[in-house]
């Protein structure tokens, strides 16, 4: 499973009209071919090709195939505060680590973290916040918000 961790990506110039339009295609739909994104965009599909490499290899983007953690076997899902006491971002490579969390970040406001968990069920939540979240020794508090129902998730964003 290929992870993002924004400080292991290269500072790169912003995205010209192009790329930007090329990322949209590919939100549309991850496996559009490369002949059908060059039409669309006026480009040859192997530029196509070249420019999409060079945006995965440089952080701006990933392809990846989105499940529904339901469908999967995933049956809780929650967003866990955390406040600490140190250095944020080092808990927040602890944190990285764990395979339960999908989403991370440091952030300021009433928490210094933010991680998204996909757990089995709540036993296997609770395994996650009680054992090992909080057995880091920096990390001061936890406020678990359980999510009851997804309304909206989009991957449509960045690009206007």
């Amino acid at each position: 499973m290929a992870v993002m961790r924004s400080r292991d990506r290269a500072i790169t110039a912003p995205l010209d009209d192009v790329s930007k339009a090329i990322i949209e295609q590919l939100q549309q739909d991850g496996r559009r071919p490369y002949a059908a994104i060059g039409k669309a965009v006026g480009l040859s599909e192997a530029a196509v090709r070249q420019r999409v490499q060079r945006l995965q290899e440089s952080g701006v983007m990933q392809i990846v195939a989105v499940t529904d953690p339901l469908q999967v076997g995933f049956s809780r899902s929650a967003m866990i505060g955390i406040r600490v006491d140190g250095d944020a971002e080092a808990v927040a490579d602890t944190l990285a680590d764990m395979p339960e969390v999908d989403y991370l970040v440091v952030c300021a406001g009433s928490f210094d973290i933010l991680a998204e968990i996909v757990a089995e069920d709540d036993d296997h939540l609770l395994e996650v916040v009680n054992r090992r979240i909080r057995d880091i020794a920096e990390v001061r508090s936890t406020e678990t918000f359980v999510y009851l129902k997804l309304r909206k998730q989009i991957y449509t964003w960045g690009t206007r």
